[in-house]
């Protein structure tokens, strides 16, 4: 009894714990898929879209396609560069084409549209050929056994092999029809297209007839469509392009030694990009955004759709005045080709001008012309203006007065010096062009007006507390050049003016010391005059400029705003640039009048060897300063023969009106005949004030 009842308690107490462990586990269980259920939930709702996205990018591919590049206007709103619109076949590569479908699509092509055949070289005729498996079949069988296996016995790679068949067919040369020969020349543009990138197969000169036959015939030619391409066009001239620049071809595509940097940008290799200046500067503007769509994962373009259509790129806003330009232009032409025809610029190789709004910094006009002197042949080089440097003569001088008075040298109401030459040791006499004895002393205004290098020499021995005694004995410090040239880089001379185009020349310093680390004396003082630095045209803009606006060296600059052309060619400006003091000059007003007052007697003074008194009539009143420095003639292409011939770099800088002046202008003749200089910088000076004032009147 006592067995049966012990069995029976031990059965009874196991019906009763199995259930509270199923219950633990079913419990566990249960909280398990609750926590995986939850996990679910969460990941649906905070990564859905993500995850249907990588799902989608797995089921469709992206195409993208070229936008119109922005256009560029002039400050009065003239279209300066735009876009032309032609009609276009274009051809887009699915991922699953092989050589037999661009084969196939060629031939059919090449039977609604043609190409130049100028074009069609040896090479593109024998991939052509070979893309026929037929033809392939035959070359192959013809190919010699060292061509397709090595010394070993073992196969030569495919690639290897192809190019000894492209070699065979280009030595064999066969025969093409007209029609066959479009066909090459389209199947080079498709095989060489990436995949799924868009290419234009004929963008140029395409009728009418053309784009009818092709159209009619899409639905049996994948992957081809009928589109629209542009050129640049410059309705207002091609002249000022020099300081635009260029776009790269869509044939010669990204320029391959910025290859690498476009490509990590996103460009495909044969997109088009500015190259130089204007368009290169602003690339990233300019280009816009391309279009998007999208082709199903199969690989094939029969059908696409449109994710994104793009944005064409951003519009500028120049500062030039397209009707100034043109005026600037013609009269620096005009007077150049009197320079030539007077003899007076037969060893010349350019001239160069330059007009800004010295309150702002605003380039008005920019233009230059470089001659070969061994030609006679002249073309437009505005970008001279920037990256050509030149001795610039006397146009320093006001410059080299204003250092010498903040620096207390010379004083607003003490600045008369003698006006006796330098006589150096075993050194010609430094003087001035007028003969020596004509002024026995001159303060600083005057000898502005009749452009001294006397006083300027004086001036710069009394500011570097040289030692001097005529015909014996010169000491002047170590450090003078140092001294000297940093007064001309306060105002912009031999200093990057930070314009907005690339390629900025910043100048040329002269030798300082000589072999034995000595200062060269001599050259010391042709530096007070103008007569040892090299400086370029925009420099001088920027230098007077900062004299005619009280002493603010403005930043030059050629793109005023950037905005967004509407349809009918409107532009909106959605940023103007705004005028970046870059100095300010630490001169008092009664400093600033001398060097002011120097400047008007330039041109209005009554002194008979005053430099610029043929401008006195000029409406409104300029303000200026002439120069004129040594230079020999120096030919490239003989870059080490000396030729000893004389010339001189012609020279001019002003401002107008003298008071509020809104106008600065700077000019370079260079290498002029020194007898037959003439008046060359004034006459185009004179054109480029009256002008000016003539289409802003009434502004």
């Amino acid at each position: 009894m006592n067995f049966f009842k012990k069995n029976n308690v031990d059965k009874s107490r196991k019906a009763f714990e199995t259930p509270i462990r199923m219950k633990i586990i079913l419990g566990v269980i249960f909280v398990l898929f609750a926590m995986l259920i939850a996990q679910l939930a969460y990941l649906q709702l905070a990564y859905g879209g993500q995850f249907k996205s990588e799902v989608n990018q797995t089921d469709t591919n992206t195409i993208s396609s070229q936008v119109p590049r922005g256009i560029m206007y002039d400050s009065q709103g003239r279209i300066l560069v735009g876009n032309k619109a032609n009609n276009a076949v274009t051809y887009t590569r699915s991922a699953s084409a092989s050589t037999s479908d661009l084969y196939d699509i060629s031939n059919k092509l090449s039977a609604y549209i043609t190409l130049d055949s100028s074009d069609l070289t040896k090479q593109i005729k024998a991939a052509y050929y070979l893309a026929n498996n037929q033809n392939l079949a035959r070359e192959t069988k013809n190919l010699p056994k060292s061509e397709k296996v090595d010394s070993s016995g073992n196969a030569l790679d495919s690639s290897t092999i192809y190019k000894n068949l492209i070699n065979q067919v280009m030595k064999e040369n066969p025969e093409l029809t007209k029609r066959e020969e479009t066909a090459a020349l389209i199947f080079n543009k498709v095989s060489g297209a990436s995949m799924l990138s868009t290419i234009y197969v004929k963008n140029k000169d395409l009728t009418s007839t053309e784009v009818a036959l092709v159209g009619e015939h899409l639905s049996e030619l994948p992957g081809v469509g009928i589109g629209t391409d542009w050129e640049r066009s410059y309705p207002n001239g091609a002249s000022i392009q020099s300081i635009i620049g260029s776009v790269s071809t869509e044939k010669a595509g990204l320029p391959s030694d910025n290859l690498k940097y476009y490509l990590m940008e996103g460009y495909s290799r044969n997109d088009r990009v500015g190259t130089s200046y204007l368009e290169k500067e602003y690339e990233a503007l300019l280009k816009g955004t391309k279009s998007t769509s999208e082709v199903d994962s199969n690989g094939k373009v029969d059908q696409t759709k449109t994710v994104y259509k793009g944005e064409s790129g951003a519009s500028l806003q120049l500062t030039i005045d397209a009707k100034y330009q043109k005026i600037v232009q013609n009269a620096l032409k005009s007077q150049y080709k009197a320079a030539i025809s007077a003899g007076a610029a037969k060893y010349s190789n350019g001239a160069y001008a330059i007009a800004m709004n010295p309150q702002t910094g605003a380039i008005l006009a920019m233009t230059g012309i470089s001659r070969d002197t061994t030609t006679g042949k002249m073309t437009d080089n505005a970008l001279g203006v920037i990256n050509q440097t030149f001795v610039m003569g006397s146009v320093v001088k006001p410059a080299m007065v204003a250092g010498g008075l903040m620096n207390g040298a010379i004083t607003p109401t003490d600045n008369t010096l003698a006006d006796t030459p330098i006589y150096l040791p075993s050194t010609p006499v430094k003087k001035s062009v007028y003969p020596i004895g004509t002024f026995s002393s001159l303060n600083a205004a005057s000898a502005l007006e009749v452009s001294s290098n006397i006083y300027m020499m004086h001036l710069a021995m009394r500011w570097l507390k040289a030692k001097y005694v005529p015909k014996t004995y010169i000491h002047i410090p170590q450090n003078a050049f140092s001294i000297l040239r940093n007064n001309f880089n306060m105002f912009g001379l031999g200093q990057k003016t930070g314009v907005d185009l690339p390629g900025e020349a910043k100048g040329i310093e002269g030798s300082s010391y000589d072999d034995n680390g000595q200062i060269l004396s001599g050259s010391v003082l042709d530096e007070s005059y103008g007569n040892y630095d090299a400086y370029t045209p925009i420099q001088l803009a920027q230098y007077v400029s900062t004299i005619a606006n009280g002493g603010y060296r403005m930043q030059p600059y050629i793109v005023q705003g950037i905005g967004k052309t509407s349809s009918n060619n409107r532009l909106k400006i959605t940023y103007n640039k705004q005028p970046n003091v870059q100095f300010r000059i630490p001169w008092t007003q009664s400093e600033l009048a001398v060097i002011k007052q120097g400047m008007w007697q330039v041109v209005h003074g009554s002194n008979s060897w005053g430099t610029a008194h043929t401008l006195k009539s000029v409406k409104p009143a300029i303000s200026a300063k002439t120069g004129t420095a040594q230079t020999f003639y120096y030919n490239p292409k003989k870059p080490n023969k000396s030729y000893n011939i004389e010339l001189i770099n012609a020279t001019f800088i002003g401002f107008a009106p003298t008071k509020n002046p809104q106008l600065a202008v700077a000019i370079v003749f260079p290498g002029l005949d020194p007898d037959l200089e003439g008046h060359y910088t004034l006459s185009v000076a004179k054109s480029m004030v009256q002008n000016y004032f003539k289409l802003h009147s009434n502004k």
